[in-house]
């Protein structure tokens, strides 16, 4: 048995036993913490972490949510920042993510830079993370915010050579996602393809409305899935 000793080997060990891990992600601007027995009453049973963050988030918010979070509950917050603004030290975790499917320098490499100062002295894990959307049959606000354009979803040979340029440049999760509200999930193909290319952990999220989909996306090869909208909506079932 591997010691487990930080938030990433838990998800490695995970992934090498084949346990599947489930996330919520929590947008901060559309969380109500005056009703937290209705919150934790929404948790799906098998829930293993807490996502916090959101494309635009205001000022401060992110920093309320997350430590009401840690007070209602033993799970992991991990942090999937839109920006630099969106860092919170009470946090268990960062998702230092990098969009490796856009050209835009400024979530290649801007934001992270800004972030240093922010994290540098807490005691977050950072998780270097290969983030890369994908084409979910509409525009999404991660499209908007970063000026970026999604992988189309039958070019799958690009996304897998994206997903491994991220792993040969060190990044330690792959983090596949068809954008918050998407009409279409990232396709079972595209998660296979990427699946047994990579050695890493990969993350699926976006467009996952119901547990028929969730599990097609875990027979996939997916190690970990984000539900979001569905969830802030409740609406997974």
């Amino acid at each position: 048995m591997i010691e487990v000793q930080s938030y990433l080997e838990e998800i490695q060990q995970a992934t090498f036993e084949k346990r599947k891990l489930l996330a919520i992600l929590i947008d901060p601007d559309k969380f109500d913490e005056t009703k937290p027995q209705k919150f934790l009453q929404k948790l799906p049973k098998q829930i293993t972490h807490i996502f916090v963050g959101g494309s635009t988030v205001k000022e401060g918010r992110t920093c309320s949510v997350v430590k009401f979070l840690k007070s209602i509950s033993d799970l992991p917050v991990i942090l999937f920042p839109g920006d630099h603004s969106q860092i919170s030290s009470h946090a268990d975790a960062l998702l230092f993510l990098s969009l490796i499917s856009g050209r835009n320098p400024e979530f290649l490499i801007e934001q992270q830079v800004r972030s240093v100062e922010k994290i540098r002295n807490t005691n977050l894990e950072i998780i270097p993370t290969g983030y890369i959307l994908i084409d979910g049959g509409r525009e999404t606000s991660v499209q908007k915010v970063s000026n970026t354009i999604p992988l189309a979803q039958d070019n799958i040979q690009q996304i897998v050579n994206t997903a491994l340029a991220g792993q040969y440049s060190g990044k330690k999760i792959i983090y596949l996602e068809a954008g918050s509200g998407a009409k279409d999930q990232v396709s079972s193909k595209i998660i296979k393809a990427v699946k047994d290319a990579l050695n890493i952990p990969i993350i699926v999220g976006g467009g996952i409305r119901s547990i028929q989909q969730l599990h097609r996306v875990y027979d996939a090869g997916a190690d970990l899935v984000v539900i979001g909208t569905a969830f802030e909506n409740g609406t997974f079932q």
